[in-house]
């Protein structure tokens, strides 16, 4: 029976990096949230995205306004009526008058002031991009993050089922008097501190899926329930200078801050144009009534207006605006070699962060958990035949859990690396396995 045992904990051990993957899960291929769906739901229902959008759709609906004349004023004038009687006949200079005046400025303003407002739409505009690309990076960083708490949850579970294996055996050993007390007190402790872990991670993957709800617009209790197998293969690492270039053409940060600049450059354009006067011209006709001493009828009369701002006050007016523009325009370029800077050390972070995780994945992987399971197995053996102590058993066991629980952590942290790189660069590197519809088992 013993032997029995032992033999089911050694294949259990063998197998375990593949039971933590295997299963089906318990809502079906419906109730499953892939990555790629995860996406397609935060760019349809994101508040944060919407409102952006929003306020994009407004903005673009100001160059139009700007760019257009003022609304003619339509006047319906009575003139020089006698207060005596307020005849309309008795005064020869007495009118009844309409009149339409229309304000011009100064040729080129209007134009000034639609570019600026087009620039500023355009910066809104690429905002928006912006929002959704930032969103998709936090998207995908989340879900990934997620996606690796599963899987130490998993290993967690399958450790604690064999450490209770473990705590079986060590008591039935010393029943027989063939094994010691503290054996069954050590598989016991280890057994308490996975407990303690599998509390520590519940409560991490909590919170991780409601950060993810938040971001996709759902409320913040929603049951997320991912696939449990991934894209494994990471791509190798692009280099800086190819991102760079990528960044300089495609990221919306710093196309926002270029339209930005232009619009600074058009207000400094218009000010320098407020120097000069804005007209209104006016037309209006007089109806009058009564008659001539000759005793002819009074004629209509018509009246023709011009007139302008003189900008007089140019010291502490026009000469104060030119400098604000001018200091905009400052502030906008070195914003834009600031986003510059900071792209360029975006993607550096990421570039470094996801060499270092990629490689440390493919150790643990290719390496150090292919030779943490043969030692395991071979201790088990071992210990089967009293040659190798519960204590380091059970130390093997833990550092086999170590290992894979890093592996995943590993993959994890290499896909959030490459989704951050993506987002910095502003633009579809590849197109991971993971971020099409995943297969589950």
């Amino acid at each position: 029976m013993k032997t029995t045992k032992l033999l089911h904990l050694g294949i259990a051990l063998l197998l375990l990096p593949l039971v933590a993957l295997a299963g089906e899960d318990a809502t079906g291929p419906g109730g499953v949230l892939t990555l790629q769906h995860a996406l397609q739901i935060a760019m349809t229902d994101n508040p944060g995205l919407a409102q952006a959008g929003a306020k994009a759709r407004a903005l673009a609906e100001v160059p139009s306004q700007v760019g257009t004349l003022p609304d003619p004023v339509l006047s319906l004038n009575a003139l020089n009526l006698p207060t005596d009687t307020y005849s309309l006949s008795q005064e020869a200079m007495t009118q009844m008058q309409v009149g339409i005046g229309v304000t011009l400025p100064f040729p080129g303003k209007l134009d000034l002031r639609q570019q600026a407002a087009g620039f500023q739409a355009q910066a809104a505009q690429f905002g928006v991009d912006e929002t959704r690309l930032v969103l998709g990076r936090n998207v995908r960083t989340t879900w990934w993050n997620l996606f690796y708490l599963d899987r130490a949850l998993a290993i967690v579970s399958h450790n604690q089922d064999l450490l209770r294996e473990f705590v079986q055996i060590a008591e039935a050993k010393y029943r027989t008097g063939q094994g010691m007390q503290s054996d069954v007190l050590l598989a016991q402790v280890e057994l308490s501190k996975l407990l303690d872990i599998g509390i520590g991670l519940n409560a991490a993957r909590r919170s991780q899926a409601a950060v993810l709800n938040a971001l996709l617009g759902r409320p913040a209790n929603s049951t997320v329930l991912l696939p449990r197998a991934a894209d494994e293969k990471l791509p190798d690492a692009p280099e800086f200078s190819a991102l760079h270039d990528i960044a300089l053409q495609s990221r919306p940060l710093l196309s926002a801050q270029r339209e930005r600049v232009q619009g600074a450059q058009s207000q400094v354009a218009l000010a320098e144009k407020d120097y000069y006067p804005d007209f209104k011209v006016g037309a209006a006709y007089g109806y009058r009534t009564g008659y001539n001493p000759n005793g002819s009828p009074r004629a209509d009369v018509a009246s023709f207006t011009l007139s302008m701002n003189l900008p007089i006050f140019s010291g502490s007016k026009q000469d104060h605006e030119l400098a604000q523009r001018k200091a905009d325009e400052l502030d906008a370029n070195y914003g834009l070699q600031d986003r510059l800077v900071q792209v360029d050390s975006e993607i550096e972070q990421a570039l470094a962060d996801y060499r270092a995780d990629r490689e440390k994945a493919l150790l643990f992987k290719t390496g150090i958990i292919p030779q943490a399971s043969q030692t395991t197995a071979a201790m088990l053996a071992a210990y089967q035949v009293d040659k190798v102590d519960f204590l380091n058993l059970i130390q093997a066991q833990v550092t086999l859990y170590n290992y894979e629980t890093q592996y995943w952590k590993a993959l994890s942290a290499s896909w959030q690396a490459w989704a951050r790189m993506q987002a910095a660069a502003g633009k579809p590197l590849a197109q991971p396995a993971a971020d099409k519809e995943t297969k589950h088992e």
